[in-house]
């Protein structure tokens, strides 16, 4: 058989994997609650394993690596920005919001969550927040349907278009049905095939060229011609590049997708142990992606060969280091991380339309409904973003980059305050949201976003406007008080859950 036989036996394999734990989620899947939180059941392995595949996307495999490639170790402080604002994100979000998304009514997604703790009965924090939503996913699903069209194209010769029908098609049937368990029991298994790919590759491709030394070398050669300095953190940095790259990080506390995570662990003593095994799994796997990109500069320059898109080096070196077979399941690894992320944005985008701005009108509907009605949302978000991702004109990590700041400007710095600030208001809230939001959106469409990233003047912006706006606006009342310091003691294991009405 020839390698692309091979290869696609590969690929088919794992596309039918997908669909086979798709329905056995959408056996399991009964209510709304499950199809989007999953009955708050998830063990904090599966979680963790989940919310780092469905966090790092086609970035991980194709962005980053192609990224390193082209400009070095420079472009490394993006991972290290996102491995801090990860590690910090488990150890001081996710067990105060497990605690407080259920002592405030069980809020089952953010929106709702925002409008039930700061009892916002004008519905006007769940609006806003639902628009957002649907906004900043768009074209962050749009960018893993870039992803997966450019996988097929670079892998297979297929033709762009075909290749993202492929991925959204498959991605959106096992979505569709499992909801919120189909997303992530698909996402634990794309978790470990991706960390398996990122391990494998680089020591294989290190082996291939004789030891790290002779990688170095061909490293140093490469600079020599194109009189760059892949090895260096610092080369051709800026304090505001530096700056931007890092501040990735701060993104965390607002992506819906990831921290929904949270909300769906057993318990707030299940952070921990998440923790833990996230960031682990973290570390390797960008680690690896890193190496891919350094290792890549070695061996095109070694054997005189050119590459035309720098964000397909991960894609070539497993075609020419691995047997065909071998080589299609560390391509199916790509299209786990595209994949993956792509259906845990579909489900938040789903909930943003059916649990908050279609079930706040008050109707009466049931259970089978409100799934009907959350499947139609997947579909709707999912053709939107195929259309948007029709246009190449954008790279994956431009419309990475787009969203990530959006959602980190708009919900990030309303989410820790949430959490931690007694005095935050509703009218607070709202604005700093609108403002945060807003400043990030402006800002990463004119010129000033090659200056700074986004994120840092949408989550300042986004910070102060809360805060002040709170100052100046009458103190929550006592019910609320209560219900914080409630939320507070059931994180820390002081009490046990209940739910507040």
């Amino acid at each position: 058989m020839s390698d692309q036989t091979w290869q696609t036996i590969a690929i088919v394999a794992y596309l039918a994997l997908m669909l086979g734990i798709g329905y056995a989620a959408f056996r399991n899947t009964k209510d709304l609650d499950d199809y989007m939180l999953g009955g708050r059941r998830l063990h904090p392995g599966v979680a963790a394993l989940s919310a780092g595949a469905s966090d790092m996307s086609g970035w991980l495999l194709m962005g980053l690596p192609g990224a390193i490639y082209v400009s070095g170790l420079v472009e490394s402080w993006i991972a290290i920005g996102l491995t801090i604002g990860a590690w910090l994100n488990w150890t001081f979000v996710a067990p105060r919001l497990r605690a407080y998304t259920v002592v405030a009514n069980n809020s089952i997604t953010i929106p709702s969550f925002f409008e039930n703790r700061l009892r916002d009965s004008a519905h006007l924090l769940r609006i806003a927040a639902g628009v957002i939503v649907l906004v900043f996913f768009t074209f962050y699903v749009s960018s893993g349907m870039v992803a997966g069209g450019t996988f097929f194209e670079s892998s297979f010769g297929f033709d762009y278009t075909t290749g993202l029908l492929v991925v959204g098609g498959v991605t959106l049937a096992y979505t569709l049905f499992g909801g919120f368990l189909g997303a992530t029991w698909t996402d634990v298994a794309q978790g470990l095939l991706m960390l398996c790919a990122l391990v494998a590759v680089p020591i294989v491709a290190i082996a291939d060229m004789g030891g790290w030394g002779a990688v170095r070398e061909g490293i140093a050669a490469a600079d020599t011609i194109a009189a760059a300095d892949h090895l260096s953190f610092l080369a051709g940095a800026s304090a505001t590049g530096i700056i931007s790259a890092v501040a990735w990080g701060l993104g965390y506390f607002g992506q819906p997708h990831i921290i929904v995570r949270f909300m769906a662990i057993r318990s707030p003593r299940d952070a921990k142990v998440g923790r833990r095994i996230g960031i682990s799994w973290m570390i390797v796997t960008a680690a690896g992606a890193v190496v891919t990109g350094l290792i890549g500069v070695a061996y095109i320059n070694v054997n005189g060969l050119t590459l035309d898109n720098p964000e397909t080096v991960f894609l070539y070196l497993a075609q020419v280091l691995f047997h065909p077979l071998v080589a299609g399941l560390v391509l199916a690894a790509v299209l786990a991380a595209i994949m993956s992320t792509i259906s845990s944005q579909l489900i938040v985008s789903s909930s943003a339309l059916v649990e908050d701005l279609v079930r706040m009108t008050g109707r009466e509907m049931t259970p089978r409904f409100q799934v009907m009605l959350g499947r139609l949302g997947v579909l709707a978000v999912a053709v939107v973003a195929m259309v948007i991702a029709l246009d190449r004109t954008t790279t994956i990590l431009d419309l990475v980059g787009f969203a990530w700041a959006g959602f980190g400007a708009a919900f990030g710095p309303l989410v820790l305050l949430s959490l931690y600030w007694r005095r935050l208001t509703r009218w607070g809230a709202l604005a700093g949201m609108v403002v945060g939001a807003t400043v990030a959106f402006t800002w990463g469409r004119s010129g000033l976003a090659d200056t700074l990233y986004e994120i840092v003047p949408g989550f300042v912006a986004g910070l102060a406007v809360a805060v002040v706006v709170s100052l100046l606006t009458p103190r929550p009342d006592d019910s609320v008080i209560e219900e914080f310091d409630a939320a507070r003691r059931v994180a820390a294991g002081e009490e046990p859950e209940t739910v507040a009405s």
